[in-house]
Order: C-alpha cells, then structure tokens, then sequence
C-alpha cells in the first residue's frame, strides 16, 4: 500500500519525503515563487511593446520569480522567438562572429534560464471566449505546441498574430483534453473574472458551469482573489464542499501582464511578478509543479505576500473552517476509548465520499491549547500499519507531521478513493454525511459498488464526463452518488425538467428530506433523500439513522399533521421552520409548499442555500 510518510518543519522547508515500498529519500520540500501568465510582445494587445524578453527574464529576477511561463494569446511565438534569439546567438559563439554586446546578452541569457525555468506555453481562446493557460515542460518543441493550437482550430494564417481573438474555436472540454493529453498542464486563466469559465453572470447552464469547473483533465484555477479571505472567496467556493463542485480545485494567481512593470496610473494593471504563488516542490522542474498540483495536498500553494504581511497558516485556516464533508479534527489516536479506530473510520469514510484531510493532535476550537501527538513518527508508522492491515481495498494516503502552537501534529491526505467501496475490517463500510462519518445503509453500499464498476471500466467519449453520463439515455440506471447534483440544467433530485421549468424553486442543496413514512409490524420505516446528492435510501429506521437522519425524523415526527397549526416564516411558497447552531455551523430546517402538499427539509446548512432560498434565511451570500 503505497502510504507516504512525511516530517516537516512550521515553514515546509525542509520536509523529507518517504515512500514507504522504496525507502528512498526525495529532495527537501521548499517553497518557490511562480508566475505562469506572462504575455510578451508576440501578444498583439501587450501594453510595452519595446520591452525585449531578456527584460523580462530580468524583472522576473528582479522579483523573485524561479518559474515562469510564457502564455501568449494563441500563440507560442514569443517564447520561439526567445529560443530563436538564443540559438543565433550561441551560432554567433561557436563561429567566433559574435560581437562584445552579444556576447554580453548571451552570457545573461544563460545566467537567467540557469535561475530561472521559463515554460513554453499560450492562452487559448475556447469556446464562448473562455480562456485557457496550457503549460508545457520546456523540452516541448515549439512545432508540437503550433500543431497542437492547429488542433484546437486556431487558424494557421493567425498562428503569429497573438490575438486573443481568432474566431471559432474548441470547446472548452475538448481544449483541456487535448493540452492534457499533449502533457500540458491545463489551468483556467483567470476563472472568476472576464473571460473566466467560473465568472459570474455569464449566461450558461449550471450543468455546462459545472463541467468546465470539474473536469478532469483540468489541473487548477487561476483566480484574482487568492489573498481574500472568507466564504465568498473563488478558493473557498472550489474546496470541495459545495453539493454541486464535490471536487476541490487547486488554485494559484498570476499576473497576467501585458506589460512589463506596473502600470503607474492602474495599480490593476499589472507588470511582471505582480501576483505571484509559492509552491512547495522538491525541486524546480516542470515535473514537480505537475505533481503537485495531481495532488490533494492544498498546503504547498499559498500566495506570496509582502514582507510585512503574515505567512498564510494553513491550519488556523483549517480550524476557522471547522469539521466538514471534507476535513475533520481528532485530538488522539489511542486505542483506549476506540479513538483510533475513529481516526480510521474517517479514512474509510473519506475515500468513499469526496477525499478529505484529517488532523490529528488538535481540535476545531481555535482557543483549545494544541494537544500534539507525541512521537509523531512513530505515531504516524502506527496509522501506516493500521490502515494497512484494517482497510481494504489498498488506499493510497499521505501522512506528514506539522507544527503548530509548539506541538508536532499529523496531517493525514485521503484522496477520493478509485475503487469503492472501501471498509474497515472487511465489513464496515463508512461514508462522509457532511461532518458526520457513519455506517453506509444498503443503497449507499450499491452506489458505491455501481461508482467502483463505471471507474473500473473504460469511458467512451460521451460517457466521460459526469456532466454526459447523467444526461445519458441509460442514466436512470446510474445513482445519484456518483453525480454532484446539477443546477438548472438538470433537478438534483430528480424532478422533470418539465417540473423544474415550472417556476417551482429547486430544494436545498444539503441537508435530507423525509420523502416517506411506513408502519411494518409496529416498526416505522423512512425513506430519506440527501439533498446533496439526490440519493434516496429506504428503509431507514429511528434506531438505525445517522446523526442528521435522526434529527430529521425526530423533528418531523413532532410535527402536527396540518403545517397551519406551526409557526412558519413564509416568503412566498418557502418558509423557515427552525434556525438552530451547532458550536460554528449555522442549520436550518426548512418548508416548501407544491402543489401535492408540503416538502419538509431538515439540517441545511448554508452551502446548501440557493436562489429565493436565501430571502428565507436572510443570506445575502451571492
């Protein structure tokens, strides 16, 4: 079971990496500025046109930069001809022509790319004007990378021209995986601004949005709201626990310059190394900064901030965020009190859901002294050998240790498992019902073993997107749980399109509804649907349900048969029951009137809160 087991210092600058089936030791982790959107002068609208590209080596020296890329619009003629500048200089060199100012510019050309990786790259115009950063390691051939934008329908008489404009184009899914595929990696330029694909008011179906935002050949976001904190926050909207976007999306920022140094007169008009990330690699190379982000550690990236602004604290971050769908807290691990058999049940729990982050050592209160694991390595070999010998399939996790508040901590990495169902003893199979684990019920444990198949077989081309496969005409044959629910193009739960066309608002997109009651030889069964999902597991009893099912049932059965006789706060058809706290998480038990009767929604949380669901509880969250 290929189980990695990390140490790290507080600043990650000296983490030594070892893979537990080889024992080999991997370079010390540091972290490394990058800045993967530059354009230069072969962009038709770059705003210095004078500037030479060893001026911009030179102001990326100047601001700490160790990777750049040139990603000029739909072309790649800026970084040829950088290498054509070099490569006339180096034939100068070697037939003894060359003149004292060239040789003088040669000799800095080395000195730079020596210091700094500088990848070949473009900014695709797709589809619909969504842009699109393919990335590529610096031995591509620059003929590879034209005949690949041929590929995506750039005209070849525009190859040179560095418009952001060229007509029509690729679709957005076929562009992430044609660079893919090339070995690109695939980055949505600026994707919660102008011509960004996660940009808001732009007039696609939430299907379509959900797509280009979950796709897997798409390798991360570029946002302009990297340093912002909050729930408002593109990184926070994409960290995996929306109902709709189940995926988390690693997400950096750039600085898209079209010019050399800032603007003097539109401080967001940006210049070279103006929005820069730091990334934590072993060592600075187009394969390390790849793996990284094919990873589900969201710690090695981080904004560079100013000197006299504070490191970004992952894990304070982490806590502010508190227990949910994807991450939880466990003080210890000891066997006493079955703590440790907690700590693997997440795991369990984690890889049959959505992946997930576990911290264990410390609580979510952030005014709690920092318990810290003691002998942390030797913990960590522990929950290696634990989760070796008690979960099956093989799941391949990471454990490292960090430092916070004086004490060492793990940090346990699961990732969403790809051969589900996963069970902890050879029978107990545990999934994520957002802060929750607990034990599957039996259509649960059929979705999961439907999920395991479909991944275990090879996609065809229209089955190979979620966002396809739920609009398949076999679709009624594919559970909920292997699809976020979709807005707008498609009910999460599974109305017509008809009746979702019918002006109705759609349910909440967490929380679980009580669908149905039956009496079976003095014992109740309930059907429960889960709004995140659309999922619908019967035969659900008090004694059997989670912690929200539980919660559901007892609250709907106290409930008067004629919603008349309770106190509802109505906007239009949707009305509140209930507003209750749970330590930082906010639920709310909800109403809704249709034309059959009432809908009775229990324990939403604001993730799940959506259109005039948000005049209900008074959210004015866009």
């Amino acid at each position: 079971m290929p189980i990695k087991i990390m140490g790290t210092t507080p600043g990650m600058k000296e983490t030594k990496i070892v893979t537990k089936k080889k024992n080999t030791p991997r370079a010390a982790l540091q972290w490394r500025s990058i800045d993967l959107h530059l354009h230069t002068p072969a962009s038709s609208d770059f705003q210095q046109p004078e500037s030479r590209y060893l001026d911009i080596l030179q102001r990326a020296e100047g601001r700490g930069l160790d990777i750049i890329s040139f990603t000029d619009h739909n072309t790649v003629a800026g970084y040829r001809q950088m290498r054509q500048e070099i490569e006339q200089l180096e034939m100068l060199e070697r037939l003894n022509r060359i003149l004292p100012e060239e040789l003088s510019r040669l000799r800095e050309y080395r000195r730079l790319t020596d210091k700094i990786l500088v990848l070949p790259g473009f900014e695709f115009t797709a589809t619909f004007g969504f842009h699109i950063l393919g990335i590529f390691p610096p031995e591509t051939p620059v003929r590879e990378l034209e005949h690949l934008l041929i590929d995506l329908n750039i005209p070849t008489d525009q190859l040179d021209l560095g418009s952001a404009t060229v007509g029509a184009t690729s679709d957005v899914l076929t562009a992430y995986r044609l660079i893919d595929e090339a070995g690109g990696l695939v980055i949505a330029a600026h994707a919660n601004s102008s011509n960004g694909i996660a940009m808001r008011g732009f007039p696609i179906g939430g299907q379509t949005k959900i797509a280009y935002t979950q796709d897997p050949h798409l390798h991360a976001l570029e946002v302009t709201d990297l340093e912002q904190r909050g729930a408002r926050t593109t990184a926070a909207f994409f960290n995996g626990t929306k109902p709709e976007y189940p995926r988390r999306m690693h997400c950096i920022q750039a600085s898209d310059s079209h010019r050399l140094t800032t603007d003097p007169l539109r401080k967001k008009n940006p210049g070279v190394g103006d929005r820069v990330t730091e990334v934590s690699l072993p060592e600075v190379s187009f394969e390390a900064l790849k793996e990284l982000f094919q990873t589900n550690d969201f710690a090695r990236t981080r904004p560079r901030r100013h000197k006299e602004e504070p490191v970004f604290d992952f894990i304070h971050a982490a806590i502010e965020e508190g227990p949910n769908i994807i991450q939880d807290f466990h003080e210890s691990m000891t066997v006493r009190g079955g703590k440790l058999y907690n700590v693997i049940a997440d795991v369990c729990a984690f890889a049959n859901t959505n992946g997930g982050t576990l911290y264990i050592g410390l609580t979510s209160e952030a005014k709690k002294p920092v318990a810290g694991v003691p002998a942390p390595e030797q913990a960590a070999s522990q929950l290696d050998k634990e989760i070796s010998t008690r979960i099956t399939p093989p799941l391949s996790i990471t454990i490292d240790t960090h430092e916070t508040g004086g004490k060492k901590i793990l940090r346990v990495l699961i990732p969403r498992g790809d051969d589900p169902p996963y069970a902890v003893d050879d029978n107990k199979i545990y999934v994520r019902d957002e802060a929750e684990t607990g034990l599957a019920v039996r259509d649960e444990i059929v979705g999961l073993v439907l999920r395991g198949q479909r991944q275990a077989a090879p996609a065809t081309p229209a089955e190979a997107h979620p966002a396809v496969r739920r609009t398949h005409p076999n679709a009624a044959e594919v559970p909920a749980v292997e699809t976020p629910a979709l807005a707008e193009d498609l009910h999460p739960l599974g109305e017509s399109r008809s009746e979702a066309a019918s002006g109705a608002e759609q349910p909440p997109r967490t929380g679980v509804e009580v669908v149905s009651v039956s009496d079976r030889e003095g014992t109740r069964y309930y059907t429960m649907r889960d709004l995140r999902n659309g999922n619908q597991v019967q035969n659900v009893t008090l004694k059997s349900a989670r912690r929200l099912w539980h919660y559901a049932i007892t609250e709907h059965n106290q409930l008067p048969s004629d919603l008349a006789q309770v106190k509802v706060q109505w906007n239009g058809d949707l009305g509140m029951l209930r507003l209750h706290k749970q330590g930082k998480l906010v639920r709310y038990d909800l109403v809704q009137r249709t034309p059959q009767g009432y809908r009775l929604y229990f324990g939403v949380t604001d993730d799940g809160i959506h259109g005039r669901w948000k005049m209900v509880v008074g959210s004015d969250e866009e």
